[in-house]
């Protein structure tokens, strides 16, 4: 019966930890915004919540969000393909989920930050996790009241 009434308590606080990991790398976009040949990366939201609920995706492709490419888990989109391998690993346990982000504006020293598109991607990832933060409190204020009986 707890677990009933724990598991969105679960499901936002695994919302908290990734959304905290993708504004870490949106973080490091922006600081790398300068460095010649830096490679933008993003956190594949909705592959890394299936993958941390226990979910699968239904199809055999597997989107990324808007803001990057690329596949799976693993990176791969069939299982013919070769898994990417290696990355700075995050809180996550490795970058399982960054993907490479499109670069929208080419340069001449290679870097593919896209500073306008990383600030509004660092805005709206803010906003959602301060949404978690709020839904877990609400939550948590009324499992508490139902617990005192009022």
């Amino acid at each position: 019966m707890i677990t009933n009434m724990t598991s969105g308590l679960d499901f936002q606080a695994k919302a908290l930890v990734l959304r905290a990991e993708r504004q870490r790398v949106i973080a490091s976009n922006i600081a790398n915004a300068d460095t010649p040949g830096y490679v933008a990366r993003d956190l594949n939201f909705k592959d890394a919540m299936l993958q941390a609920t226990g979910a699968d995706s239904s199809s055999g492709l597997r989107t990324g969000n808007s803001n990057s490419q690329g596949g799976g888990a693993n990176g791969m989109t069939h299982p013919a393909h070769i898994a990417l391998s290696g990355g700075a690993g995050g809180s996550l346990g490795g970058s399982s989920h960054l993907a490479y982000t499109v670069q929208s504006q080419p340069s001449l020293d290679g870097n593919s930050v896209d500073l306008d598109r990383e600030r509004a991607n660092f805005t709206d990832n803010a906003v959602r996790y301060e949404a978690t933060l709020r839904f877990i409190n609400g939550q948590s204020k009324t499992l508490l009241s139902a617990i005192q009986g009022q």
